[in-house]
This record gives structure tokens, sequence and C-alpha cells, in this order.
């Protein structure tokens, strides 16, 4: 079911109606008319229902004649939208597409992603083959749209430096102000800070992963260029941050239950993928 989307931002432009309408609806038959716009009668359970929804939505909800206010206002515009035939715009039929998806997974997986658990043994689990990382890094750029010539280029550049890193003359430090072209870290040594799985391009943090503590590596390529990268932390879980952790954990097993439903379902449905049109 597509549900209206209320919004409040022009509410506190909306004169206030009749004062008796909280105890009025709150006493009357839920069958009665609360207000009849052009076609559409928004009957008080329905309108309660609504309000209902709202309220639980929202910390601080707006009192129950500025809501029905913005229900009329609703209901015109949905009505004027019919008669304008915004239900043939492209446009619109995307959205109904997507609105409609997102009620079928809201149907159908709700309940069970509202019921997903995540027990501290299940992060601890987790953490351990993801831990927080500290890395520093020389980055060695090329363009998104770079030709097969550009990156060699920008390889034969990138070994050039490693070559002059392995070397030691420098600090990693000194040899980030001289050659990296990631401007940002530039500033701090190379630094990036402590990051995660979730916030690293997965060659680069599982290249890092596996490296030695103050151990150099290169060349890790990425779409960004290659990087050269030097390992300096790996935060245990005792100070890791639970919360991102939680989420993680958490997402891995909402991604569980949406891979099970759609397996089942797509027996439903015949497939063809052509890969090749993608590359």
């Amino acid at each position: 079911m597509i549900r209206p989307t209320v919004t409040y931002g022009a509410l506190v432009l909306i004169g206030i109606l009749a004062g008796t309408l909280n105890s009025s609806i709150a006493s009357a038959d839920a069958n009665d008319v609360v207000a009849a716009v052009g076609n559409k009668q928004i009957t008080v359970k329905e309108f309660n229902e609504k309000y209902d929804e709202v309220m639980k939505q929202t910390i601080n909800p707006p009192a129950k004649e500025l809501f029905l206010e913005d229900l009329i206002r609703y209901e015109i515009g949905v009505q004027e939208a019919a008669k304008k035939n915004l239900q043939d715009d492209p446009i619109v039929k995307e959205r109904i597409r997507q609105e409609t998806y997102r009620g079928l997974i809201e149907r159908e997986l709700g309940k069970k992603i509202s019921e997903i658990k995540v027990t501290d043994a299940e992060m601890q689990a987790y953490y351990k083959k993801s831990p927080e990382l500290r890395t520093s890094h020389i980055l060695i750029e090329f363009r998104p749209d770079a030709n097969a010539d550009q990156k060699k280029a920008a390889k034969d550049r990138a070994n050039e430096i490693l070559s002059e890193v392995s070397k030691g003359k420098r600090s990693f430090e000194e040899y980030v102000g001289l050659y990296t072209d990631d401007i940002l870290s530039k500033k701090t040594g190379g630094d990036v800070g402590w990051q995660t799985a979730l916030t690293l391009v997965p060659a680069y943090y599982q290249a890092a992963l596996a490296m030695k503590m103050n151990e150099v590596k290169g060349l890790i390529e990425t779409q960004y260029g290659f990087h050269i990268i030097k390992k300096t932390g790996l935060r245990p879980y005792a100070e890791a941050n639970k919360r991102t952790i939680r989420a993680a954990v958490f997402d891995e097993k909402r991604k569980q239950v949406f891979d099970a439903y759609f397996a089942q379902l797509k027996k439903q449905y015949p497939v063809k993928i052509n890969k090749d049109k993608i590359k």
C-alpha cells in the first residue's frame, strides 16, 4: 500500500481550524466523515489511523487540526494530478514502481528484519575478520577514463617511487610530501586515519589487513590510482566502535534475509543475464 508523504514545512502558515476537532474526532463514529474533498471522503477511522502513524514516526507531531489540513491538501493534490494525467508520466510511473517495491519488502521482510538480534559473540567474530586499521599512503593517481597508455605511465611512475621508498633514505612522511597526488592526506603525512572494511576500497583494505605493523607495500591498484601503503595501526576490539560493529553485523544478517527471500522468489521468474553487455 502506498501511503501519503505528509510534510509539515508549510503548516505554520495554516490557520487553526475549529478547536473542537480533537474532542469530536475522539468521540465520533469510525465511519463518520471528517472531511469531503472532491470525490474523496476522509473518515474518522482513516484519519485516526494516519494520525497514529505520524505520532509513532515523529517526536513533535502536529496538532490534529493542522494534520487534517495537510490531509486535505494531499487529497486535492492527488486529484489534481489525476486530472492532469500525471499517472502516465514516466517519472511518476518509476516512482510508483519504487514505492511498490518498498511496500513488498516491508510487508514480506519487515517483521523478520525487526526481529534480528546481534550478540557480542557475533560482533567479536566479525571484528576478528574485519578490524579497524590505520594506514598512511602515497597515491599515484590516474583519471577514471584513463586509457591503457596513461595507466602504464602512472604505474611506471609509481614503481619508480616505490623503489625510492624501499631504499628508506627518508621517512615515509617525507616521501608522501614529495610524491603523493592525494592532496588531503598529504597534509597529514599520508595518514588516512582509522578506517574499516566499510570505509576503505576493498583492494586497499585487504592489502593493509594482510600487512605487518609498519610494513610498506605496493603497488595496490584501486579506481583512484596506485597506492603505496604503510600500516600504522590495528585497533583491538576493546577499543573499537561497538556501534559501528553492531551495525555491520546487523547489515550482514539483513542481507542474508534478503538473499534467502529473493533466491526463493527468483525461481518463479525467468531471468536471463548478459554480463558482457555491462563491461
